[in-house]
């Protein structure tokens, strides 16, 4: 890989992971339109390595509040709101572990393809903007139920469909669930940590049981720039996302997917 394609990639990467704009599109578009090389798996693990740490460190508080009331809920504690959301967010886990167990093999061969990312990045943006126009986000992240946690689960699993969006999804989702865009926002980021992390392993298994060749150069430099990127990207969404709303992330997905239409019409 060059230099620029490594730089871009994993700047790609590490935004749009946690905007509502769909990260394996903007992963997939740079080969398919310039006519770049596949970055291959090591470059994507490393990449998502990088988003993954990004989200452990600035949601390090939440994530050890979390885990600590976890394991006591076992004990003479019982439960509290934050072990209720440690349960919340394993059981939104589960729908896209089994759909990616399941459709994985479809997805790469069907899916990935130019059109059904301007497709779906146009359908799940009005989505989006729908749910936060109409929904009535009253709720913090401590009043979801199993229910509601179970639905954002199952809209995540959709997002395996390249141009959906993982967060953007997910906080549609929360939004059309009541919770606020905030809380909608920070269940979706949470909710990425054991989902980045279980497609990591899954890679990590691959690329060591393989023999693809290793540059890790390019991999150290793929991984910083990815965290830099995704940390960046968290806290500037959280804290602007109340005053700006989901509308301009709408106007993106639009552009992006009537561009992406007018192109390979006319290509």
């Amino acid at each position: 890989m060059s230099i620029l394609a490594i730089v871009v990639l994993a700047v790609i990467q590490g935004l749009t992971e946690f905007l509502p704009i769909s990260s394996s599109a903007h992963l997939i578009l740079p080969s398919q339109l310039l006519g770049w090389q596949d970055q291959g798996l090591a470059f994507d693990v490393a990449v998502h390595v990088g988003s993954l740490m990004a989200v452990m460190i600035y949601f390090r508080k939440e994530i050890g509040d979390i885990l600590v009331a976890w394991f006591k809920s076992f004990g003479a504690q019982g439960t509290t709101d934050d072990s209720k959301l440690g349960w919340y967010i394993l059981l939104a886990t589960i729908p896209a572990g089994l759909a990616g167990k399941f459709f994985e093999d479809l997805i790469e061969q069907h899916l990935r393809a130019a059109i059904v990312i301007a497709i779906t990045t146009i359908f799940f943006g009005l989505v989006l903007w729908l749910a936060d126009i109409k929904a009535k986000q009253t709720k913090n992240i401590y009043q979801l139920n199993w229910k509601s946690a179970l639905l954002i689960g199952c809209a995540q699993a959709v997002a395996l469909i390249p141009g959906t969006s993982r967060s953007g999804i997910t906080m549609t989702a929360g939004l059309f669930l009541g919770l606020t865009k905030e809380s909608a926002a920070r269940f979706s980021f949470l909710l990425s940590v054991p989902v980045i992390g279980g497609m990591g392993l899954i890679k990590t298994i691959q690329l060591a049981t393989g023999e693809q060749a290793v540059d890790w150069q390019a991999l150290t430099l793929g991984a910083g720039l990815s965290f830099m990127a995704a940390y960046t990207c968290i806290f500037l969404f959280l804290k602007f996302i109340e005053r700006m709303g989901m509308f301009p992330f709408v106007v993106y997905r639009l552009l992006l997917g009537f561009g992406l239409l007018a192109f390979l019409l006319y290509q």
